[in-house]
């Protein structure tokens, strides 16, 4: 049996983590959330349109003349500066997050494996040690249909 990761947290480390999302939470207030709608409707900035844009508006910035009173530029590259003070961020956080649910994963994956070992040294002794109702209860998991329990078996 492979154990895919171990991780053991005091409480004190929980806590540290926790006052660590809160801040995270509290410096990126800004952050928003947009519906699917809202996406679809958004015009993109890909990686092929990145150096359109960052050339457009560094034109724009050289030309003054050329803007319009309606195309508020400064906050055209505030929004592009926040981007690039932001992405790195993410992408830390990106591979955090997808460090975590790896390990969520290793770690539900090695706890069901030893109660999947549990259980089959359970079905092997059941019948001698008083067991049956315990392996009859938890072979549940692995019925087609869901069995009713003896009180809903009165009740239907």
């Amino acid at each position: 049996m492979t154990n895919l990761a171990t991780l053991n947290f005091t409480d004190v480390q929980l806590t540290a983590i926790d006052t660590a999302i809160n801040e995270l939470e509290r410096q990126l207030a800004g952050l928003v959330a947009l519906t699917t709608a809202d996406k679809r409707r958004a015009t993109k900035l890909g990686e092929k349109s990145e150096y359109f844009c960052r050339q457009t508006l560094r034109m724009l910035s050289e030309n003054p003349q050329l803007i319009p009173p309606n195309l508020d530029l400064a906050d055209a590259v505030a929004d592009l500066n926040a981007r690039d003070a932001l992405r790195p961020r993410l992408m830390r956080l990106t591979r955090l997050l997808e460090r975590g649910e790896d390990t969520d994963f290793a770690l539900g994956s090695d706890a069901m494996a030893a109660a999947m070992r549990g259980y089959g040294l359970l079905k092997a002794v059941s019948g001698r040690e008083g067991l049956d109702q315990l392996r009859r209860d938890l072979g549940s998991r692995f019925s087609k249909t869901r069995r009713l329990a003896p009180e809903e078996k009165k009740a239907a």
